[in-house]
């Protein structure tokens, strides 16, 4: 089991920097940053080399998603706004080395025929993942449930493996996040086994409110269980909001380390 923190969400109450070697002593094997361009790709890399751990994920630069808006990867009208996020997105990666960059599909815009929006994201994932062929990076594509972001384009395993198709590309994996999952009210274990084989990339945080495991009512077992027979090896990442702070929130980690999931 490797696992690894979304700083983005983990250790905040440190600068983004310090989360790393923070990551690394609560005994994380990697770390992943949704969107870590505010800061200069160097001192990044110093950071991840000082604490000795992998940079597991980034995402591509998504416009106005975070802010409501429809993002890039999937607007017609938004194609260079797009070229110009691949661009920077492979300079960052070219020095920070991440193992994974996730292309955000992102809201389909009012009026616009979602057979549309689905041929553009085709497209855009398919330049990403030419543009990154070769370069130790691997593209994913995630479903995101659609409460918790309205409009959201891809919500369900049939939409990834939909997709994957589509693009057709040997670099291109499904990122599986077991919150959004469950949040769509979908069986976690049969999620697994529709994705199996193409699965990039897991992340989860417990259901509903996307706090710390054993915070809600999600079983992570069965689920955790089923990768592992399925052959998954890749990594686990904390994606989670803290329901505390940070290190009140990490009870769970041991427990998974000796192979426990209940609470």
């Amino acid at each position: 089991m490797k696992l690894c923190a979304n700083l983005s969400l983990l250790f905040t109450e440190v600068p983004l920097l310090q989360r790393i070697d923070a990551a690394a002593k609560a005994g994380f094997e990697g770390v992943e940053i949704q969107f870590p361009y505010d800061v200069p790709a160097p001192e990044l890399k110093a950071a991840l080399d000082a604490a000795g751990l992998p940079l597991v994920l980034i995402n591509l630069p998504a416009g106005d998603l975070m802010q409501g808006g429809p993002g890039l990867a999937a607007v017609p009208e938004r194609a260079e706004e797009f070229e110009a996020a691949l661009a920077k997105a492979l300079e960052y990666a070219s020095i920070v080395k991440p193992q994974h960059v996730n292309v955000l599909a992102g809201r389909l815009v009012e009026g616009q025929e979602r057979e549309v929006a689905l041929q553009t994201l085709a497209e855009r994932l398919r330049a990403t993942c030419d543009a990154f062929a070769g370069s130790g990076t691997d593209v994913l594509m995630e479903a995101i449930n659609c409460h918790d972001m309205k409009d959201f384009l891809l919500n369900t395993p049939e939409h990834l493996q939909d997709m994957l198709e589509r693009v057709a590309r040997e670099n291109l994996r499904a990122q599986l996040d077991l919150y959004h999952m469950a949040r769509m009210g979908l069986e976690l274990v049969d999620c697994i086994y529709a994705l199996m084989g193409q699965i990039g990339h897991v992340q989860f945080a417990d259901y509903p409110e996307r706090g710390e495991p054993g915070s809600g009512e999600m079983e992570f077992e069965a689920p955790l269980q089923v990768l592992d027979d399925v052959g998954y090896d890749g990594w686990l990442g904390a994606e989670y909001r803290p329901t505390g702070t940070t290190a009140d929130s990490l009870r769970w980690l041991p427990r998974w380390r000796a192979g426990k999931f209940d609470f």
